[in-house]
């Protein structure tokens, strides 16, 4: 069966995006918008989510994703502005830096709150919804850290990215025979507000050692989530696909 342009075509999906109010959430809620997805755009701060949904015609909504209660809640609203949810991508993060021998409990904590029980909470609230209407997509951010050791995340961070491989697959099974899919996309180094934090001198160690030579772009992600949630890749669960400029191929 060949696969027609109008395949990555959004038109008429709505889409659900954690985290979407700066960086590497807010260029892949653009791109699903450019893809002709209505999107609800969600942030812990809620006027950042605002602001960038206001761009493109969005829906901004305040959300905490380590608040179970709070996640169904604006999923609920969601629902209820446009009718259904179609996409969810679970990209909401937070990514320190801090050395496997500083990470105090409290911060441990955090991070796989933000990071792996957001993404366990998100996939369960829309697998839900979109078992019942039997059909969807859930995109889950995670990172190269999950796959390969590396001293520019925090092991915390690279903890909780590795667990989104397993959630990942877990739903996938689970959800594959009411036509939804679920994988992950694996980003290395993207050129994002926690990068540019980064000093200098590191930021260039980390461009040298991708083989491409560079870091990638917000949109490159984007087009990545806008594939994995159109109609071309609807043979395609339980994966991950790796965005990464070589450095670990397979």
């Amino acid at each position: 069966m060949s696969v027609q342009p109008q395949a990555q075509s959004l038109a008429g999906r709505i889409a659900f995006v954690t985290g979407a109010g700066q960086g590497l959430g807010a260029d892949i809620a653009r791109a699903l918008r450019q893809a002709g997805a209505q999107v609800a755009f969600t942030d812990v701060d809620g006027e950042l989510a605002a602001s960038v949904a206001a761009e493109v015609d969005g829906l901004a909504l305040a959300l905490d994703v380590r608040d179970e209660q709070a996640f169904s809640a604006a999923f609920a609203t969601a629902v209820r502005h446009f009718g259904a949810v179609d996409i969810l991508v679970n990209n909401a993060a937070r990514t320190p830096t801090t050395s496997l021998w500083d990470v105090d409990v409290a911060e441990w904590d955090d991070v796989l709150a933000i990071n792996l029980r957001g993404t366990f909470f998100g996939c369960r609230i829309a697998g839900r919804h979109m078992r019942e209407r039997r059909q969807g997509r859930i995109v889950n951010i995670a990172s190269l850290a999950g796959q390969q050791a590396s001293t520019a995340t925090g092991v915390h961070y690279a903890a909780s990215k590795a667990g989104q491989f397993a959630l990942t697959r877990a739903f996938a099974q689970e959800l594959a025979p009411q036509g939804v899919t679920v994988n992950a996309l694996a980003p290395a180094a993207i050129a994002s507000p926690a990068l540019d934090a980064m000093p200098a001198d590191r930021q260039a160690a980390l461009a040298a050692a991708i083989p491409v030579g560079r870091f990638g772009q917000g949109e490159e992600v984007g087009a990545a989530v806008v594939y994995l949630a159109s109609p071309a890749a609807a043979f395609m669960t339980g994966a991950t696909l790796d965005l990464n400029g070589g450095r670990l191929m397979r």
